[in-house]
């Protein structure tokens, strides 16, 4: 169901956005791969989902399982998360889906926001150091209006970039893995993904859409799973 939904997915997205897509070249064309990307708009996992080069299985908060939607989310290979406790589950079923040569989906930094890696979890490093897959940033640019809430849309007929960029890869280590080993590769993984996503807005000329409006900049009710800027 996974690539079946993607064709149809796409028709309706392009009935109110224009989406580029820039540096598909930089994916593995097979093999085990993890994109891990900006979170700005409400339709960042869904252009996710939609336009990667390899279908994906995206982490996605459990909180979006609920009724109707929970059905088609499973149905489209998406993996619910828990986002404010550790959650095994999701890690195992992410880790299936690397076995499996197949491609997962993260959000580092875990909810929507400036999308300028201020918060940083570190999910993706995890899974780049148990699984050895390459971890590629993906720049969503263009998704939320400056300076508009979490829920806002794009204009109609706006466009969207999508900027796959250089892969990283961590050499694979078996367990025990220490805090500190994953502390240390967010961290790395972290720069990577900045220094990729301030190529990606200079190759497209635009602009982060900055802070969500007062009232909904949640980061200091952040879980403690990850680094911040203070900890960087």
């Amino acid at each position: 169901m996974l690539h079946g939904l993607r064709p149809i997915a796409r028709f309706l997205i392009r009935r109110r956005f224009v989406v580029r897509v820039v540096g598909a070249e930089q994916v593995p064309a097979k093999g085990p791969v993890i994109f891990a990307s900006n979170h700005v708009g409400l339709v960042d996992g869904p252009l996710l989902a939609t336009y990667s080069p390899r279908p994906v299985h995206a982490l996605t908060k459990v909180e979006m399982f609920e009724g109707r939607l929970g059905g088609f989310l499973r149905g489209a290979g998406q993996i619910p998360l828990n986002r404010f406790a550790a959650d095994p589950s999701a890690m195992k079923t992410c880790l299936a889906v690397l076995r499996a040569g197949r491609a997962a989906g993260v959000f580092p930094e875990g909810t929507r926001g400036p999308g300028d890696f201020r918060r940083f979890h570190a999910g993706a490093a995890y899974l780049g150091l148990v699984s050895g897959a390459p971890i590629v940033p993906v720049s969503m640019l263009g998704t939320r209006p400056p300076g508009a809430g979490s829920n806002a849309l794009p204009s109609r007929r706006s466009s969207v970039d999508i900027v796959y960029g250089e892969p990283l890869r961590f050499e694979q280590t078996p367990w025990p893995r220490t805090r500190e080993q994953v502390t240390r590769s967010s961290l790395l993984l972290r720069e990577h993904m900045i220094a990729q996503l301030d190529d990606a807005l200079a190759l497209t000329g635009r602009q982060l859409p900055g802070p969500l409006p007062v009232g909904q900049q949640n980061i200091d009710d952040d879980p403690p799973t990850g680094v911040v800027e203070q900890g960087a």
